[in-house]
């Protein structure tokens, strides 16, 4: 896709911060974000972005944050035009829809993950030992099962290389007891109002993960928020209905590029191939969907009586 946006360098900026995805600018108390339209898989950067994915991401997260506020503080301050910084205003409309503005925080050193089915690298984990993470789960649960319960099972938060799966003692060691059962309990409550709200617009979100830190002295929620770059969708229909053959539900999420990948003679190594045209075009098209069934033209989730 030859007009994905896949840097700022292109428009003569040089971020403070590179992420896979996400560029970010230090403005002192904030931070400005930038979501490219570039696509990771297996840790590692494909060579070509989907055109207009960082405006989907982008966009999506900022509708999580916005509903979410109501249960649990957030470092999002803003992504309207009128709130661009001055000092960008000569390309707004090169990362309109694409940025946002949000407090700084001081993060602390893991990913909460909350898996409420069981797939993926759990479902693995899950065969080899009957736990993920060393949670116990039931015996004889199959792949893409709905677990009895939302569970918490963090990870390490890695700047180089992959994160590793922590324990529960591992995470009361790293974090103190006090702080590690909040952030179990902030993060099943958020995934859990999510996931009803998901279900309810024919979206599963069967797995997710956030990160918090510091604001002002309270746990904030912040980094992105319950994106297909950081959750897996399925569609409920493709879950629920299962015909003769039935492998797996359809993914509205970064494991349709995953199982393409898987198909290719390539060791996982930088530098990753490149997606043929159809591929990418049914990958942003997956990532469109989501969004728009979650969103509906809203700018907040209408909770209702989800909880």
């Amino acid at each position: 896709m030859k007009d994905a946006f896949m840097s700022l360098e292109a428009l003569g900026i040089t971020p403070d911060h590179r992420g896979k995805v996400r560029e970010t600018l230090d403005l002192g108390d904030h931070l400005w974000i930038v979501t490219t339209d570039r696509i990771s898989a297996f840790d590692c950067v494909l060579p070509e972005g989907l055109t207009g994915k960082g405006i989907l991401l982008n966009q999506l997260a900022a509708f999580w944050f916005r509903g979410l506020e109501q249960f649990v503080p957030t470092h999002f301050v803003s992504c309207d035009d009128a709130d661009l910084p001055e000092r960008f205003s000569s390309i707004r409309d090169r990362v309109r829809g694409r940025w946002m503005l949000v407090r700084k925080a001081q993060r602390l050193p893991i990913e909460c993950v909350v898996r409420g089915y069981l797939t993926g690298s759990g479902w693995s984990e899950y065969r080899e030992t009957g736990s993920v993470c060393g949670v116990r789960l039931p015996e004889g649960l199959k792949e893409f099962d709905r677990l009895p319960q939302p569970t918490f099972t963090p990870t390490t938060k890695e700047d180089v290389g992959h994160d590793r799966p922590m324990t529960p003692e591992e995470t009361r060691a790293l974090l103190g007891p006090e702080v590690a059962r909040e952030v179990e309990r902030l993060s099943i409550e958020i995934y859990q109002r999510a996931a009803d709200y998901a279900l309810a617009r024919g979206i599963v979100i069967a797995d997710t993960k956030f990160e918090f830190g510091w604001i002002d002295g309270r746990l904030s929620l912040i980094d992105e928020a319950l994106t297909p770059d950081s959750s897996r969708f399925w569609t409920r229909e493709s879950l629920e209905d299962r015909p003769a053959g039935w492998k797996a539900p359809v993914s509205l999420d970064k494991q349709y590029v995953r199982d393409y990948l898987k198909t290719l003679d390539w060791n996982r190594e930088p530098p990753a191939p490149p997606l043929p045209p159809e591929v990418e075009a049914e990958a942003l098209a997956r990532y469109a969907r989501a969004c728009d069934s979650l969103t509906e033209g809203g700018t907040a989730p209408a909770w209702g009586d989800t909880r």
